[in-house]
């Protein structure tokens, strides 16, 4: 019987104490670094069992369970827990937030110790591969030489992609979910326009805008424009149509008439008459921040394994003799990430005799299949992982 986790808790490490700081991709040496995480189930006496989840642009380090008061648990709650595909009965399951995230890891919003004040654009520009470096810092930290599995999705798999790049030798099992091993002019070009939306909202305040007023209507309409490509034409056609929002002809005029553009109203962080939609955007605009959606933007645009591991020859040398086994999951409806960029990793996985699985799953969610399609990713995870025993 699949249940949940229970009560769980955040917990806390600071490292890259200077003069230990954590070298970035872009020269720069940067510490200290506070690592917000949470673990769930139990690490075993050969510590062979572990499980790293690694989370989008908006999750954050709580995957799974309940914080004390909630009503909603982890983002991921559907797949971490005892029975779940990431079975806590059997692993043990660790989650950490981003390096830049704005949920209690060090982000632009913490507190710069060199001057007590928040760091905003004086935080350096970090990398995918940044953000993997401090997850192999907390590893170290809690003493784990290797992992039984890396998943994730999206971003977080991404992060998959990268882990196996830099410490292959740790992994057994990844398992990346409609991801890309880079992002194309099309993706890059959302980014861009989610940055210049924060960014054109004059109370961004060229990004020092803590203790103020911030820059909320520019992180609701970033957010609108990327929720708007995690959805499917056929979600938005089954969820909304062109139903009117009143059933009434047309107004000729500006209002938001059809149901879809109140929708995108809400996201914008206006007055809704749905409650749910209240929440649901105003959460968002509420527990994030919009500096850290620029900086975590910027960090999947430079993400580009294949150039990064393209040798003098014109060839990639990308999961050159990798060991690891591979389980890479697509999405039919997603067109933020289609199957072409999972199936791209596959062939170069492929090339270079790797043991790799690879299955796109019917889904009309588009890319928030993830989020959504349990069931199925439960059965393929779950006999995935159960093929060798940690």
């Amino acid at each position: 019987m699949e249940k949940s986790v229970g009560i769980v808790e955040t917990k806390y490490v600071t490292l890259a104490q200077p003069p230990s700081d954590l070298l970035l991709e872009n020269g720069r040496r940067f510490g200290p670094i506070t690592i917000a995480y949470e673990t769930y189930g139990h690490l075993n006496k050969e510590r062979t069992n572990t499980i790293l989840i690694l989370h989008a642009l908006s999750g954050d380090s709580h995957a799974a369970g309940y914080h004390k008061g909630d009503t909603k648990p982890g983002w991921w709650d559907a797949m971490v827990g005892p029975g779940k595909a990431f079975d806590t009965n059997q692993y043990f399951v660790i989650c950490s937030n981003v390096l830049g995230g704005c949920r209690e890891s060090t982000g632009p919003s913490s507190v710069n110790p060199k001057t007590g004040k928040r760091y905003g654009l004086d935080f350096p520009i970090i990398t995918i591969g940044d953000m993997v470096n401090c997850q192999k810092m907390l590893l170290d930290f809690l003493g784990i030489e290797k992992l039984y599995a890396i998943a994730g999705g999206s971003m977080g798999g991404m992060q998959v992609l990268q882990w196996i790049a830099n410490y292959p030798e740790m992994v057994r099992h990844a398992i990346p979910i409609a991801t890309t091993l880079r992002h194309s002019a099309q993706q890059i070009a959302f980014g861009e326009v989610g940055r210049q939306a924060i960014m054109s909202d004059p109370d961004w305040n060229n990004g020092d805008y803590y203790g103020k007023k911030g820059p909320n209507k520019g992180l609701a309409l970033a957010r609108m424009i990327g929720h708007i490509t995690y959805m499917s034409e056929f979600s938005m056609a089954e969820k909304f149509g062109r139903r009117m929002k009143d059933k009434e002809k047309f107004k000729f005029s500006f209002t938001q008439e059809f149901g879809v553009e109140g929708y995108l109203q809400y996201e914008f962080g206006e007055e809704s008459t749905s409650t749910y939609l209240q929440y649901r955007g105003g959460s968002f605009v509420q527990r994030f921040d919009a500096n850290s959606y620029l900086y975590i933007t910027k960090a999947m645009d430079y993400f580009d394994l294949i150039t990064d591991f393209t040798d003098e020859k014109n060839k990639t040398t990308l999961f050159q003799s990798v060991k690891t086994r591979f389980l890479v999951l697509s999405f039919s409806s997603d067109w933020l990430y289609p199957p072409a960029n999972s199936k791209e990793i596959v062939r170069i996985l492929k090339r270079h005799g790797a043991k790799v699985s690879y299955c796109e799953i019917a889904s009309n969610y588009g890319h928030d299949s993830f989020l959504i399609e349990s069931k199925e990713e439960t059965s393929l995870i779950r006999n995935f992982l159960a093929a060798q025993k940690p």
